[in-house]
């Protein structure tokens, strides 16, 4: 039987979404690869889910394009409240995610805000595979000068490493990013960060995506690069986050709390054999 589904995209970020709540949806790995293949099948960086949920609008499931299930996706979660508000007609959306509840407001025409809830700091929370200052990681993780710095790491419902580098356009990221994710410093591996501070509130971020890749967006990622910067002074608690596939806005309020604002797009529709 064929299953609906609607191609959409955060900032380049792009996800194949499927409504599950009239028929149950449970895809193997090799499922999953097969719909994210970009030669083959439709292509994304993830698979969502769209389930019932009780006390919530939805639960949403997330897959990267290697099969394997994740906690969060910030994008992701962005275009699926702004398709949640276009079906109740509401301003806001409560999702429920193996990360937590999360919840969408409208922020203007196409514009999301997502309550990311609050970054996770300890060491055993990211996870590490033994402890270290997450503030400052004081392990090489990458044999190049412009990763001698010590890199943060904020668990955002999924791990990231965030290396702050002089220029985004001369870091290694391609040759680096799957180094890092798969060090055994990470037990459920880790999305690693590129990140050039320009201003007090303005950084140029690039993300080698867990079971991704290289994306043109990574909203969680965008969230941990602000808070790493903000925990080691190098901005304020707020910033612009300029990444391939535009701007985000991400915010680490007083109450702990992380909010990422950005825009959500419907690329197409189409269905599953």
């Amino acid at each position: 039987m064929s299953r609906p589904f609607l191609k959409m995209n955060g900032l380049g970020n792009d996800f194949v979404v499927v409504e599950t709540r009239s028929a149950p949806f449970e895809p193997t790995a090799d499922e999953v690869r097969a719909i994210a293949d970009r030669e083959t099948g439709v292509g994304c960086d993830q698979l969502i889910a769209i389930d019932r949920a009780e006390g919530a609008d939805a639960r949403v499931r997330f897959w990267n394009a290697d099969g394997e299930a994740v906690g969060a996706c910030g994008n992701g979660t962005r275009c699926v409240g702004w398709l949640l508000m276009q079906s109740t007609g509401k301003d806001e959306a409560v999702m429920e995610t193996a990360a937590g509840r999360l919840v969408a407001t409208r922020a203007g025409e196409r514009l999301v805000s997502v309550d990311m809830g609050e970054p996770r700091l300890d060491w055993r929370e990211i996870p590490l595979a033994e402890e270290h200052d997450t503030a400052a990681l004081p392990v090489p993780l990458y044999p190049h000068a412009d990763l001698m710095a010590p890199p943060g790491c904020v668990s955002m419902g999924n791990p990231h490493v965030v290396f702050f580098v002089p220029e985004v356009a001369q870091a290694p990221v391609a040759e680096a990013g799957p180094v890092v994710e798969a060090h055994p410093l990470f037990p459920e591996h880790v999305n690693v960060g590129f990140a050039e501070i320009r201003a007090p509130d303005r950084i140029r971020l690039r993300v080698w995506e867990r079971g991704a890749g290289l994306t043109k967006a990574c909203g969680t990622g965008a969230c941990a690069a602000l808070v790493a910067a903000a925990r080691r002074g190098l901005t304020g608690r707020h910033a612009t986050m300029e990444l391939d596939g535009g701007e985000l806005f991400v915010e680490w309020r007083a109450d702990g709390h992380v909010i990422m604002t950005g825009p959500a797009a419907v690329d197409f529709a189409g269905e599953l054999p």
